[in-house]
């Protein structure tokens, strides 16, 4: 599951288990991303506070479906399979649209936003999440407002801009550490968006 030792649900001393309890899902499950963290505990929870807050949290306008979108996205420019196979899951259930979902997928596989389903603006964020993934450091304020130009608000962009970092920060800690999607059930998050701290998966 890992290059690296860690905790199970059913080892875990008070403390870990009382934190595991709070991001599990069905049937003790707990994301092997998330016990990753096992050895260190405190750096699960900032974890799961920055994914909870920027994925899926009541203050988003943008819908979540398509934040998964650009999770999807990043992981895939990343090549990290494990945060697409649970993300790309996540989303089809969002979307509710299986031709569709599939869809986007493809074009994300092929690295050509322009072959998905989208509209241009949602596009645009594809491309300024490529740019923020791939070249960070060549990002200028004109690729803040090509997003502006194409219909996104600031706070939206802000949005974009934070799950598409937070995206990156997952993939490295899953490719950097070898975590695998064994024994993980695809597809839950923290869906209880009007309750920030509720970090049960779902």
């Amino acid at each position: 599951m890992a290059w690296i030792k860690t905790v199970a649900y059913e080892e875990a001393d008070s403390k870990l288990k009382r934190l595991y309890d709070r991001v599990k899902g069905p049937d003790d499950n707990v994301d092997n991303i998330m016990m990753m963290h096992s050895l260190r505990p405190h750096s699960m929870e900032g974890h799961m506070a920055i994914y909870k807050y920027v994925l899926h949290h009541s203050g988003n306008t943008i819908p979540k479906w398509f934040l998964e979108v650009l999770g999807v996205w990043v992981s895939r420019l990343n090549d990290c399979d494990y945060c697409v196979e649970h993300h790309f899951a996540g989303l089809q259930r969002l979307l509710a649209d299986e031709p569709r979902g599939l869809a986007i997928r493809a074009a994300i596989e092929a690295r050509d936003p322009a072959q998905a389903p989208l509209d241009a603006r949602q596009i645009a964020a594809m491309h300024y999440a490529r740019a923020l993934t791939r070249d960070p450091g060549g990002l200028q304020e004109d690729s803040v407002i090509a997003l502006r130009d194409a219909g996104w608000s600031d706070g939206e962009i802000l949005e974009i801009n934070q799950v598409s970092a937070y995206f990156s920060y997952a993939n490295r800690t899953v490719l950097g550490l070898g975590c695998s999607t064994k024994g993980d059930v695809l597809g839950l998050s923290p869906n209880n968006s009007a309750d920030p701290d509720d970090w049960n998966h779902s």
